[in-house]
């Protein structure tokens, strides 16, 4: 054992010194997530019973209301069974009654780690606007390098009774918007909630160019061109989004490059279009990963 010992000593003698480098980023050696906020839960006081009462007999209106809806649209049992070439189907109206209440917006200081500041409202034009002013100046802890944004997301679809849904678009091919911008460059983002804790922060994304102006603009963009990215990163294994699985829709906007200051994106609604002279199915030619790398 001793000679082992000597050997081994002599050996690492001969060997040269490796040079560690400094890594600036959080290793993550589990993939055991404790919970779908990845750390940014709301810490909230817990309610009393009696206050879980009141708010579960006032909630039980809203709930037998959409219970009914869903017991009345299956026996008219009417879905749509034509998909018409350059018919849009609406998803999100701004125009429509209580439609702020479905949207959530949040920014970098909801979390304490920035100043951007956020409201999504009605515009004078009747439609969604969203606005507010970006800043890039993070909170000087140590741990946060980059902060400057600022999103609305809707809230997850659902049926009654709390019971988690999602859309399905399978029957389209691309998503239609009616906006008026800034000039600047928008994130659009479909997020595809899986159920185990790998993919709880999937999400497909892609780029909104806004012209400014005073003029409206009609964004046609296929689904095809949607990549997968999760907490922020682009995966290395890409593929086409999973429109029968859609839990959220959204927008962000950030700080980079020196782009601090306000921003402003009026958006009317928010469409589906089936379009049978686009034939792709997904935009990226992927390559060759190592086995044992990335999901192969």
């Amino acid at each position: 054992m001793n000679s082992l010992l000597r050997q081994g000593h002599r050996l690492g003698c001969c060997l040269p010194a490796v040079q560690q480098q400094i890594h600036t980023t959080a290793v993550h050696r589990t993939f055991w997530e404790r919970e779908k906020k990845s750390g940014y839960k709301t810490k909230l006081p817990e309610p009393s019973k009696k206050q879980l009462i009141l708010d579960g007999l006032r909630d039980l209106k809203e709930e037998m209301k959409l219970w009914r809806q869903e017991v009345k649209e299956q026996l008219d049992s009417d879905p749509i069974l034509v998909f018409r070439p350059g018919e849009t189907d609406v998803v999100f109206d701004f125009k429509a009654p209580d439609v702020l209440d479905k949207w959530t917006v949040t920014t970098d200081a909801d979390h304490g780690e920035g100043k951007s500041t956020a409201t999504l409202e009605l515009s004078a034009a009747g439609a969604g606007l969203f606005h507010g002013e970006v800043n890039s100046d993070h909170i000087k802890d140590g741990i946060i390098k980059r902060t400057g944004y600022a999103n609305i997301r809707t809230k997850r679809v659902r049926k009654s009774f709390k019971r988690e849904s999602t859309y399905d678009w399978t029957q389209y091919n691309m998503l239609i918007m009616k906006v008026r911008g800034d000039g600047r460059s928008y994130l659009i983002n479909l997020h595809t909630e899986g159920y185990f804790d790998l993919m709880w922060n999937d999400i497909y994304h892609y780029v909104l160019y806004t012209r400014g102006g005073p003029h409206w603009q009609i964004a046609k963009i296929p689904f095809s061109k949607f990549f997968l990215s999760s907490k922020g990163r682009v995966q290395d294994r890409q593929g086409a989004i999973p429109l029968n699985r859609v839990t959220h829709f959204g927008f962000s906007v950030a700080a980079k490059k020196g782009m601090d200051g306000p921003f402003g994106l009026e958006i009317e609604y928010v469409g589906l279009e089936y379009d049978p002279s686009h034939r792709e199915e997904f935009a990226y030619e992927m390559y060759q990963t190592p086995k044992y790398i990335v999901a192969t």
